[in-house]
């Protein structure tokens, strides 16, 4: 139990060092620093949000249009800053790896879990902000909420293990990165609930996890205004099979990388 202990210390203190040296590279250590993490999310969900509610009107389906419209967008820029920080991440972060803490499984961890917190930052302050002014509901079901958007970071997370590898060993990834998030979006129950679409296409959503996930979050966020379908095993499957590929790709990886 102590051996365990010992590496459990040192991981713990291996992925804080290498989060404040992404910090501090990425956003300096001037005006508001690590802050500014949440700047996009928040920014484009607000201005979508009004967008949506000038061209469709305050709600939808029974729901507060600007609400449903950040639950969703949030998230997807959460996917969308995850999956392009992935890539070359191996080859950015290489000369790291001379010490022996350092694993190459860290640097994905350390970048998602920093995206995941801007992304919920963001989430709050949106959350506070406009619910004081009415704009979106105090949570029916928290629990379910903060279930979906943990299933959904995990979710995140055992992809990019698969992301950050392949685009390693191939360029193309890196090239196809930003237009095959956009292809996916239809896909990711970022803009419908599985309600509002045809039983026939019922199925073929549910088979999506990022769609399970989404609609967690909005049964916790809107309660019984909406009728939620969901499955939980479906993105806990999902993410153990990502997460077992990218471990094996990831290892292949790294007897490939030269520490300078």
């Amino acid at each position: 139990m102590s051996a365990l202990s010992e590496g459990w210390d040192s991981q713990v203190r291996v992925v804080k060092a290498l989060m404040m040296r992404e910090l501090t590279t990425r956003f300096g250590r001037e005006n508001i620093g690590f802050l500014w993490i949440m700047a996009e999310p928040l920014l484009f969900a607000v201005l979508v949000g009004i967008m949506w509610t000038y061209l469709r009107g305050p709600e939808d389906h029974g729901v507060g249009i600007i609400a449903f419209v950040a639950s969703g967008y949030v998230p997807l820029t959460f996917l969308r800053s995850s999956f392009g920080r992935s890539t070359s991440i191996f080859l950015v972060n290489g000369s790291l790896l001379y010490h022996r803490q350092v694993k190459v499984t860290d640097f994905i961890l350390v970048r998602v879990f920093i995206e995941f917190i801007g992304a919920t930052m963001a989430w709050v302050f949106i959350s506070l902000a406009l619910g004081i002014l009415g704009y979106i509901p105090v949570p029916a079901y928290p629990g379910m909420m903060v279930a979906g958007w943990l299933l959904y970071g995990i979710l995140i997370l055992s992809i990019c293990f698969v992301l950050a590898p392949l685009s390693e060993m191939s360029e193309i990834v890196e090239k196809i990165m930003p237009v095959s998030v956009y292809i996916a979006i239809p896909i990711s129950g970022t803009f419908t609930m599985v309600s509002w679409v045809s039983p026939s296409a019922r199925e073929y959503f549910m088979m999506s996890p990022m769609v399970n996930t989404m609609e967690m979050i909005r049964y916790g966020l809107f309660g019984d205004y909406v009728e939620p379908y969901y499955t939980v095993w479906n993105p806990i499957l999902v993410s153990i099979v990502f997460m077992m590929i990218g471990l094996a790709l990831c290892r292949r990886v790294r007897r490939n990388l030269v520490v300078e």
